[in-house]
């Protein structure tokens, strides 16, 4: 059974973020597409919301988000983590990845990027032009994001039975961990805020 596409409120975007999950970015312009891995991707800002990725300025996926201005970043569950793993050791220069892995996609509701099917949250952002992008980050604003209902709904995560479902942290060498168990701990004081947006 397929999950549907749920919007997330903007304001709660980052919030997909939040556990560390290794990524997967897709890029397109100008009739050229490509996709990769990247475990470095983080939540910057609230309102709006803003996301950092690191993206070496080497890659065909730096180039053809630097000529677009826009990306998507997704994440993958454990059901896509053969596919995440080769679409982040295999070069896109010279391959269609899309193609060679047989990878679905579908259209950006805000971006103009292919979105990939196979992962269960995805938000298409617009590039901030900063000057730490000649460190290889870049600064994105999220103009979208949806999640996969059967994981996300009323902005919390729900992970439930199925492992597969489940979103990864990339090691090493093939090596995957799958988001584990969730547990609940009663709060301190009651009231406060949630520990994404800080105690002062």
């Amino acid at each position: 059974m397929k999950g549907t596409r749920e919007a997330v409120e903007l304001s709660r975007a980052t919030q997909l973020l939040n556990h560390g999950p290794v990524t997967v970015i897709t890029s397109a312009h100008a009739g050229r597409t490509n996709v990769m891995a990247a475990s470095w991707a983080m939540p910057l800002d609230f309102n709006p919301p803003k996301v950092v990725v690191v993206v070496d300025s080497r890659t065909l996926t730096r180039q053809l988000i630097e000529a677009s201005g826009v990306f998507g970043l997704q994440l993958p569950s454990r059901a896509f983590a053969r596919q995440t793993l080769a679409v982040g050791t295999t070069p896109g220069a010279d391959l269609d990845k899309f193609a060679a892995f047989g990878l679905e996609t579908f259209a950006g509701q805000r971006i103009d990027v292919p979105m990939l099917a196979g992962c269960i949250t995805w938000l298409e952002c617009k590039v901030i032009p900063d000057d730490s992008q000649r460190h290889d980050l870049i600064i994105g604003e999220v103009v979208a994001a949806y999640a996969d209902s059967r994981v996300y709904s009323k902005n919390r995560w729900h992970f439930g039975d199925d492992p597969e479902l489940r979103t990864c942290h990339y090691v090493a060498g093939g090596t995957f961990f799958a988001t584990g168990e969730a547990f609940e701990v009663e709060p301190a004081l009651k009231g406060g805020e949630e520990i994404p947006a800080g105690i002062d």
